[in-house]
């Protein structure tokens, strides 16, 4: 991100991340930073006229190489070619408004580096590495009449037994991931795994959430069923991706445990309406099926018992351009102020980075100046044809970057 002026946003009704009265007044942004909130005027004015303005949304479920909802071509298609077409994928999140992005089953320390040094326009970037699955788990891509061998590829890596768990938890800290991504139970597009069964021993799971937590990381689970929500936050997960099935009694344990809620209501939605023109196998829009109503269900769940719930959109191949519908489904779960939540400040306590995901003095400055009141027009949040001012680091994107959502 290059140096940013000083920026002051005026007459703004600002959502802070967490608090549902929205402030009326202006935001100053300095060397990246949110610098002030309140009457201060400096540097560079962009005239709000009263829209609401909100931190920078972050998606925590993200994946730049899911290129396709094919397994095997997602893993072993050329690598320079997933990262180009990932770089397209990270900014034209950008250009939606999500400043921050956890990309759970990929990335890698290339794609992270080009980031860093502005050889793209993206958000800001947390990355796991390929997910960690058992042999005939939701990270292998084989169909069980398929007599190949898969060991790892651009999203995934089939690793079975606790040591070499272990190994491969430290290969990724050292790499810079952010944070671990298990498999801990069946998936929709993967082909030879029941949904509710769950994946990975007691022991392999305690082995990989030890090693993260000795580098103060920390492991997320693929998870649909209360069978393996259970499993895995009694084996010390953190974050729980998906949970479409989650019941009271589990939703009880995560609260007990600390345990976070990354829904991903987009995903299943684009999957039962385009599910044809993608080229889902059928095995997978049966298990499609299975969790697509009862993702919204979930999150209602959760909340009850305590849970934070974040955001996510876990889009794959032609699908990414759905991720805003992720906001709208939310909003009619839960509505806009839990739902903003989600995507900010909650999102930003799962990341562990105490400066993201709200608007205060102090705060990284990236923010998003939407059309109009999201608590009156919740369609300000999601419709991409209302205009949107993104600010990423205290800097405005310019209009080319913004706008190029194709």
């Amino acid at each position: 991100m290059s140096h940013a002026p000083v920026l002051t946003v005026t007459d703004a009704l600002v959502f802070d991340g967490e608090n549902p009265e929205l402030l009326r007044g202006n935001v100053t942004f300095k060397d990246g930073m949110v610098a002030a909130i309140g009457a201060q005027e400096e540097g560079k004015l962009l005239p709000a006229n009263g829209k609401v303005l909100v931190p920078g949304l972050i998606d925590a479920h993200f994946h730049a190489y899911a290129i396709s909802l094919d397994g095997f071509r997602n893993e072993r298609g050329p690598l320079s070619f997933a990262a180009l077409a990932g770089a397209k994928r990270l900014g034209q999140a950008l250009a939606r408004g999500f400043t921050t992005v956890r990309d759970v089953a990929g990335g890698d320390i290339g794609l992270s580096s080009a980031i860093k040094a502005g050889l793209l326009e993206s958000p800001r970037y947390f990355y796991t590495g390929p997910a960690l699955s058992q042999t005939g788990g939701h990270g292998d891509p084989r169909e069980a009449d398929v007599d190949v061998c898969f060991g790892h590829g651009h999203m995934c890596e089939v690793v079975d037994g606790p040591e070499p768990l272990r190994i491969a938890v430290r290969e990724r800290l050292r790499t810079g991931a952010h944070a671990i991504k298990i498999m801990a139970s069946g998936g929709v597009v993967s082909l030879t795994d029941p949904l509710a069964i769950p994946q990975y021993s007691d022991e392999e799971i305690s082995v990989v959430v030890a090693e993260a937590a000795r580098r103060g990381s920390y492991v997320a689970a693929h998870a649909y069923s209360p069978e393996a929500i259970a499993h895995s936050v009694r084996n010390g997960v953190r974050s729980i991706e998906h949970g479409n099935l989650l019941d009271t009694p589990t939703a009880t344990l995560m609260a007990e445990h600390s345990a976070f809620l990354v829904p991903t209501l987009a995903a299943y939605a684009a999957m039962d309406r385009r599910g044809d023109e993608v080229g889902l196998p059928e095995v997978s829009k049966a298990k499609n099926l299975e969790v697509l109503t009862a993702g919204r269900e979930a999150i209602k769940i959760a909340l009850k018992a305590g849970i934070k719930v974040g955001f996510g959109s876990d889009l794959m191949g032609d699908l990414a351009d759905e991720q805003l519908n992720g906001l709208a489904l939310q909003i009619e779960a839960v509505g806009v102020f839990e739902t903003l939540r989600s995507a900010t400040s909650v999102n930003a306590a799962l990341l562990q980075e105490p400066t993201l995901g709200r608007l205060a003095p102090g705060m990284a400055g990236d923010a998003l100046l939407l059309d109009g009141n999201p608590f009156e027009d919740p369609s300000v949040l999601f419709d991409e044809s209302r205009p949107r001012t993104i600010i990423q680091g205290g800097r405005v994107l310019p209009t080319a970057v913004s706008r190029d959502t194709n």
